[in-house]
């Protein structure tokens, strides 16, 4: 019998999908529901084909019917929308694991800020333990809900929290530049986000004020021990599928050379089963991470501007949504943390 049941709460979107295809091979976990409320009492095959073999079936969010049994609740919901499941989850025993924004900001008024309105559930603010496993490990194994960490901050925490932690490079001037596939937006068919105009086309937005640059300065600064970190962070659209690929410029404090900055790397996570430390001069590329739960990184040191140039990737699907879910409930649970993630590139 398996050790953990689970539910997914919207899985009919592109981080639902993807939450089904690692779970269904989860040899620890029993699937006992997934929810739409467009494709309710529909077969999953209809939506998802490949699933067909399952023979689940998506089922009205109903917690009251769903809660009973359960131990884990995936929440792949829009912000906003997740803290109403959030709440009745937990009332009921159930832990959650948050795969929307509405628990990763400690700050309500930051959040009220970015997304433009009040937070539904700022009482369970406080007890929110942001899901990235390789910082916040030891704090996940006690948790009760997990605000797993977003696309484009995974791929600029990762690189940079260990370097300021260790006083490598400047608090200030730190600009990142990220690339994004389309799936990043949602399953969605506004017109910016079909093919014919996404592809042969690479362009900015948000390059004030995007939702995630709080998240990423909030972590970035408890990494450098409480040095206020102020940045620019510019994404952009790119023509793919999937994968994020993040290049940050910071000011070095270190000597000359790339060493320093992977010795450190090296010293914060050579025993993580998905960071891959390039060697010195080499720069990460999206396709050696796609539909993996791995984080590539590499570094360049420019000596004419005195910066580092710092090089991520990582699949925004798995390692930055769905995977990371997985990889936050695997330590929540005591299970082997690579657990039905050991998915080459």
């Amino acid at each position: 019998m398996a050790d953990v049941r689970v539910a997914v709460f919207g899985a009919s979107g592109y981080s639902g999908e993807e939450l089904l295809r690692i779970l269904v091979k989860h040899s620890r976990v029993e699937i006992r529901a997934i929810t739409s409320r467009q494709y309710a009492g529909q077969a999953v095959a209809s939506v998802f084909p490949r699933f067909a073999e399952t023979g689940l079936q998506f089922v009205f969010p109903d917690v009251d019917a769903i809660a009973p049994g359960l131990d884990i609740a995936f929440l792949s919901l829009p912000h906003g929308l997740a803290s109403e499941y959030a709440r009745p989850l937990l009332d009921k025993g159930v832990k959650v694991v948050d795969i929307s924004a509405d628990f990763r900001l400690r700050d309500p008024s930051v959040y009220e800020r970015y997304y433009k309105g009040s937070h539904p559930a700022p009482e369970l603010l406080p007890e929110a333990v942001y899901g990235l496993p390789e910082i916040y490990r030891d704090q996940l194994r006690q948790a009760r809900l997990v605000a797993c960490a977003g696309c484009y901050p995974t791929s600029i925490i990762i690189p940079l929290a260990p370097l300021l932690a260790a006083d490598l490079i400047e608090t200030e001037g730190i600009v990142a530049c990220s690339m994004s596939g389309v799936s990043g937006a949602g399953r969605k068919v506004d017109l910016p986000y079909i093919f014919p105009e996404c592809n042969e086309s690479v362009r900015p937005y948000g390059v004030s004020g995007h939702r995630h640059l709080p998240e990423i300065e909030q972590e970035l600064t408890a990494a450098a021990g409480e040095r206020v970190v102020r940045m620019n962070f510019i994404p952009h659209l790119a023509p793919m599928s999937r994968g994020i690929h993040s290049t940050v410029i910071a000011r070095a404090k270190a000597g000359p050379g790339e060493g320093p900055f992977v010795d450190v790397w090296r010293q914060c996570y050579g025993d993580e089963p998905f960071i891959r430390i390039l060697p010195p001069g080499e720069l990460a590329d999206t396709k050696h991470v796609a539909y993996s739960n791995m984080a590539e990184v590499g570094i360049r040191c420019d000596p004419h501007t005195g910066n580092v140039v710092i090089s991520s990737a990582i699949d925004n699907l798995t390692k930055c949504a769905s995977g990371q879910a997985v990889q936050c409930m695997n330590v929540l649970c005591g299970l082997p943390e690579t657990a039905a993630l050991d998915i080459l590139g």
